[in-house]
C-alpha cells in the first residue's frame, strides 16, 4: 500500500476527539448513497418504463413496415418480398392490411385498427398468437367452409383485445359488425361484414388491446375491395431495432422507386422522445443529491485538516512533499465517495430488483397504457451513475486538499 493511501485511512480509522469530523464523514456517505440509490432507482423506472413499453408494442405491429408512397395496395407483394426478405439484418416478413373501421356489438360500438394478417407469415414479425388468453389461436388459419346452397355464409373469425372485449360486452362465440362505405357508380353505399369473435388476446399494452383486432388478410380484402395476392404494407422483423431507420432505408432501396417506410421509431417518436427527455431530467435533478452530499466532504476534509494540522507539519518537515499532502487528502474524500457509491448500488439495484419482481407499484392502464410500473437495472446505467457520483467526490476534495499543502510547518508547530 502507498504511502499516501496508507496516512489517509489511518485517517479515517483513527479515533479524534472531535467526534464532529466522524459524524459529518457519515453523513457524507450516507448522503452519497441516498443519491446513488435514487438515481439507480430512478433510472431503472425510466429504463424498464421504455423497454416494456416497446417490447408490448412490438407484440402485434413490426419494425419497418413498406408501402407504396400514394397509399395504393402492394399488387403482387411476394415479388417485393422476395427482393428484400434476405436482407441484412431482416429476420422476417408478412403482408398486411391496417384500416381503421368502426366496429359494432349489440351493446356498444368504437372506432378499431383493423388489422388484416396471413397467419402463416405473421409469426415472422411479432409473437401476437402467443398472447391469446381465451378461444383458439389457430382460428385464422381455419377458413370457413364453402357456403351451401340457401345457406348462408359462416361468418369470418376475428381475435380482439380484451379491453375491447369488455367495452363490447362480447364474449368467444358472439358477432360484430363491420360497415363500410364503398363508391358506386351510382354513389356511396354501406354494406355490413358480420366477423364471429374466435379469440381473445392480451398483449399488456392497454392501447392495443382496447383497439386493435386482426382478421385473415383474405377476409381484408374481401372487406375493403382489394385485388387478391395485394396487401397495403408489407412488415419487416429486424435484429437492430436502434438502427432502424439506416435498415429501412436500404428495404426502401432495394423495394424500387413508388414506396415510402416507416418504423417504429417514427409510428411512437412522441412518446419515446418524451420518455428519453424525462431520463435526463431525472438523472440531472437526481444527481443534485450527490451534489450536495459531496459538499459535506469538503467540510469533512477542512475539519480534518484543521484536526491534523500538526501531523501535516510533521509529515512535511520529514520531508513529504505538496503533492503527497494533497493526495493524503484526496484518497481520503475518494474512499468517502467510493464507500457510499457502493452502498448506493446495492441499495439501488436491490430495491429495483424487489419492485420489479413484486410489481409493487400498480398503474392505471386507461392512462398510463402498462398495469404496473416495471423496473429494468442496466449495467452502462449503473456504470456512469458510478463515475458520476465518485468524479463529484474527488472534485469536492481539491480545494481542502491544496489548503492542507499549503500549510507552513514551521508555523504550525510554533504554536503546538
Amino acid at each position: 500500500m502507498k504511502f499516501e493511501a496508507f496516512v489517509a485511512l489511518r485517517y479515517l480509522r483513527a479515533k479524534r476527539k472531535q467526534t464532529m469530523v466522524s459524524v459529518i464523514s457519515l453523513i457524507s456517505i450516507l448522503g452519497i448513497a441516498a443519491g446513488v440509490m435514487a438515481l439507480v432507482i430512478a433510472m431503472s423506472f425510466s429504463t424498464g418504463f421504455k423497454e416494456d413499453i416497446q417490447s408490448k408494442i412490438l407484440r402485434v405491429t413490426s419494425a419497418v413496415n413498406l408501402m407504396r408512397i400514394d397509399g395504393s395496395p402492394i399488387l403482387h407483394y411476394e415479388e417485393v418480398l422476395q427482393k428484400t426478405r434476405r436482407m441484412p439484418h431482416v429476420t422476417g416478413s408478412a403482408p398486411a392490411i391496417i384500416k381503421s373501421v368502426y366496429i359494432a356489438s349489440s351493446y356498444a360500438n368504437q372506432i378499431a385498427v383493423l388489422k388484416g394478417i396471413d397467419p402463416d407469415l405473421e409469426v415472422q414479425v411479432s409473437d401476437f398468437f402467443s398472447y391469446i388468453i381465451a378461444g383458439d389461436p389457430d382460428a385464422l388459419k381455419k377458413r370457413p367452409a364453402r357456403p351451401q346452397k340457401n345457406v348462408p355464409p359462416a361468418p369470418e373469425s376475428i381475435l380482439i383485445g380484451k379491453e375491447m372485449a369488455r367495452a363490447l360486452g362480447v364474449a368467444i362465440g358472439d358477432t360484430l359488425r363491420v360497415p363500410v362505405r364503398r363508391m358506386t357508380p351510382v354513389g356511396i353505399t354501406i354494406s355490413e361484414k358480420t366477423l364471429r369473435v374466435a379469440a381473445i388476446f392480451e398483449s399488456g399494452f392497454w392501447d392495443i388491446d382496447s383497439n386493435w383486432a386482426f382478421i385473415h388478410i383474405d377476409a381484408a380484402r374481401r372487406l375493403f375491395l382489394f385485388p387478391p395476392e395485394s396487401a397495403l404494407i408489407l412488415q419487416y422483423k429486424i435484429d437492430d431495432l436502434e438502427n432502424a431507420a439506416a435498415i429501412a432505408k436500404d428495404i426502401r432501396e432495394r423495394a424500387g422507386p413508388g414506396f415510402d417506410t416507416n418504423t417504429w421509431i417514427e409510428l411512437n417518436k412522441p412518446l419515446f422522445s418524451a420518455l428519453k427527455f424525462e431520463k435526463l431530467i431525472l438523472f440531472v435533478t437526481i444527481g443534485l443529491i450527490v451534489f450536495v452530499a459531496a459538499l459535506n466532504i469538503v467540510t469533512t476534509l477542512i475539519m480534518m485538516v484543521l484536526e491534523k494540522q500538526g501531523d501535516i507539519a510533521i509529515l512535511t518537515a520529514m520531508g513529504a512533499t505538496v503533492k503527497t499532502i494533497q493526495r493524503v487528502f484526496m484518497i481520503q474524500g475518494l474512499v468517502i465517495g467510493l464507500i457510499g457509491t457502493a452502498i448506493g448500488d446495492i441499495l439501488g439495484i436491490s430495491i429495483s430488483w424487489i419492485l420489479d419482481a413484486y410489481r409493487l407499484i400498480r398503474l392505471e392502464a386507461e392512462i398510463y397504457g402498462i398495469p404496473y410500473v416495471p423496473f429494468h437495472v442496466r449495467t452502462w446505467d449503473v456504470v456512469v451513475i458510478s463515475a458520476t457520483a465518485i468524479l463529484i467526490s474527488y472534485l469536492a476534495t481539491i480545494y481542502p486538499a491544496r489548503n492542507a499543502s499549503k500549510l507552513d510547518p514551521v508555523e504550525v508547530l510554533r504554536y503546538e
